[in-house]
């Protein structure tokens, strides 16, 4: 878990009808939209959370290493899990899916607390709303940087993940060379391996269509967008807007 860059995107994100709090423990820097202020509450998740997969990591520190799926203890901590079948669906490793298991766990500890609960992390989102939503799709260089929004319609009960990764913007490693490559899930933990996996397989413009083909075909994927340079690639249950 690495230092980010300073998320300047954070400067125009809004949620209307909710309250915004950041928490930050070490690496993890998380934006928070809930009904109310619940900040104490979403740091002591927070806070455990981190606390289990850290110390699962010094006991198996291949889990942090691998780029391939990892098979775990069924009594490993509950975001270990989260992060092992995530990645397995996908087809990566477990790090892989870390910045969306994290918010998934915040946003499922804050659910009772809130009937409408967003949790931003590094750009790899939980959201559970009543209400469409918009996201925003920041590409770093591509022209299409900040020119697209993602339509969320009001999500189940359960919420959704919409994660981004890049090989362009960011520390996260990524074998390809996508702008942005964002996947629509059941689950944040699996919407942010599938982008890993997405992200992957794109590395040049010709690999676009397959890569997308592949990664829609992951169980609990919804949709997913790839952004290399000028060329927009996007394919599943997703709409998309210009703004």
């Amino acid at each position: 878990m690495a230092e980010y860059l300073r998320r300047f995107y954070r400067e125009s994100m809004d949620a209307a009808g909710l309250v915004p709090f950041r928490v930050i423990i070490r690496e993890s820097d998380l934006l928070v939209f809930a009904q109310r202020d619940l900040t104490a509450e979403a740091r002591a998740s927070l806070a455990a959370h981190r606390a289990d997969l850290e110390d699962f990591i010094v006991r198996q520190p291949r889990f942090r290493t691998t780029h391939r799926p990892y098979d775990v203890p069924e009594d490993s901590p509950p975001v270990v899990r989260l992060m092992a079948s995530a990645a397995a669906g996908a087809g990566v490793g477990p790090m892989g899916a870390v910045a969306g298991a994290i918010a998934q766990v915040v946003g499922e500890d804050l659910k009772p607390l809130s009937p409408e609960i967003i949790v931003e992390n590094g750009g790899d989102i939980f959201i559970r709303s009543r209400r469409e939503r918009r996201v925003g799709v920041f590409a770093g260089d591509s022209p299409l940087s900040g020119r697209l929004a993602l339509r969320i319609p009001p999500t189940p009960p359960q919420g959704l993940g919409v994660c981004t990764s890049s090989a362009t913007v960011g520390p996260s490693f990524s074998a390809g060379r996508a702008d942005a490559a964002l996947v629509v899930a059941g689950n944040a933990a699996l919407a942010d391996a599938a982008a890993s996996a997405l992200g992957n397989r794109v590395k040049q413009r010709d690999d676009v269509e397959e890569a997308l083909a592949a990664v829609s075909a992951i169980a609990g994927v919804i949709g997913c967008l790839v952004i290399i340079g000028e060329h927009l690639g996007v394919l599943g249950d997703l709409e998309i807007e210009r703004t």
